[in-house]
């Protein structure tokens, strides 16, 4: 059968689509296997580098992936989503503290200004803008925490001078060479095994961090961009716009912490389960031990707190009964406890106390366990002076 000319021209027309999407779909495989060159860097090196890449300008988009598997506990309904499934972030930084973050949805998107010691907060379902004004003493986690650049300084910080550097190969990552440092933990009893960094050697901006559980051999959180560079975002980016139809209020960042501002104050012993109790900016906030072995000690009073333990039962947590230490048998207290391959939480509802403690943190679940005893037999400690 002979073709008519015509007919060769579309099909070789349907040919080139196929082709140039067939190119389209090996570019990110192709980018990947370009060779990597990268400069002879010590882990301190790269550290430095990457501390002081928070000070530059630039504009990306990003994605993280956590696999946490926590009870969804509603008085932090808004931390669930980040630490189960991705999060989409388009992010632009003109300092370390002016900077906006947009989480993105199939729904709509979340954006968080930060100018100065002033954030605001653009939330488009509900069509409304929020001014917070002060500084931050204590906050929830949000998303702009998952930006590959912000937490893997934060990482770096928190691990400590006592936490282990060591290199890792390069990699290409969002197109770009980058040098691989690995952070381990100094202590045992910390959940965290260690944190992979890649980030570009030019600029020191974290490109891919990976936190990993013990024993795991997949990354428990992932946050990678996905395209990044330098650039100066303007007035126009950074400064908030609540279009026509949009509602605009204003509060402290007491009145943005949601579950935080409805905490009781309480007094807690100097240490628990062997880890020392750090100085707290707010006496609702206990927190014991230091760096990436750390936990949170939080008291919900009876009526932000009921509820709390019967909701993590019925999502798979496992229950505990702690004993009295008199030995006559009598129940101190009941928990529930649930772990993940980076964290590990404990309700615990004494017997002695209207109030329901939560304690959340990176250390050992026998660590959390003990503590969590511990807080059933609290009348029993000596505070020395006020705390």
């Amino acid at each position: 059968m002979v073709r008519s000319g015509h007919g060769w021209q579309v099909g070789w027309r349907w040919i080139a689509v196929l082709a140039g999407v067939a190119a389209l779909c090996c570019l990110p495989a192709l980018a990947s296997a370009l060779p990597v060159s990268v400069p002879n860097l010590t882990p301190q090196q790269l550290e430095q580098r990457i501390l002081a890449s928070q000070r530059l300008s630039f504009a990306g988009y990003a994605e993280s992936n956590a696999d946490f598997g926590l009870p969804p506990l509603p008085a932090f309904s808004s931390v669930t989503p980040l630490l189960d499934g991705v999060t989409r972030l388009r992010v632009w930084q003109a300092s370390a503290n002016r900077w906006r973050v947009d989480t993105l949805s199939d729904v709509g998107e979340n954006d968080i200004y930060q100018l100065g010691d002033s954030t605001y907060v653009w939330d488009s379902g509900q069509q409304l803008l929020t001014g917070i004004f002060g500084a931050e003493t204590v906050r929830l986690p949000r998303a702009a925490d998952l930006v590959p650049s912000s937490l893997a300084v934060r990482l770096i910080s928190w691990a400590g001078a006592g936490a282990k550097l060591s290199s890792l190969p390069p990699r290409r990552v969002a197109g770009q060479s980058a040098a691989g440092l690995a952070v381990s933990p100094a202590s045992s009893q910390s959940t965290i095994a260690r944190v992979d960094i890649w980030a570009a050697t030019g600029t020191g901006i974290p490109l891919l961090v990976q936190i990993f559980g013990r024993a795991s051999a997949a990354p428990a959180l992932q946050s990678q961009f996905l395209q990044v560079g330098l650039w100066t975002p303007g007035g126009s980016v950074l400064t908030p716009q609540a279009g026509p139809g949009a509602g605009f209020t204003t509060t402290t960042p007491a009145g943005f912490a949601g579950a935080l501002k409805n905490l009781a104050t309480v007094r807690l012993p100097w240490y628990l389960a062997g880890f020392a109790q750090q100085r707290s900016p707010l006496p609702q906030i206990h927190v014991y031990g230091s760096g990436l072995t750390a936990f949170a000690v939080l008291a919900f009073p009876p009526g932000t707190g009921n509820g709390l333990l019967s909701t993590a039962l019925d999502d798979g947590a496992a229950q505990l009964t702690f004993a009295d230490s008199d030995g006559d048998g009598t129940v101190a207290g009941t928990a529930a406890i649930a772990s993940a391959p980076l964290v590990n939480l404990v309700l615990v509802k004494p017997t002695h106390s209207p109030d329901t403690f939560l304690l959340v943190g990176s250390v050992t679940k026998a660590a959390m366990e003990q503590a969590a005893d511990a807080l059933t037999q609290r009348p029993r400690f000596h505070f020395p002076g006020n705390h």
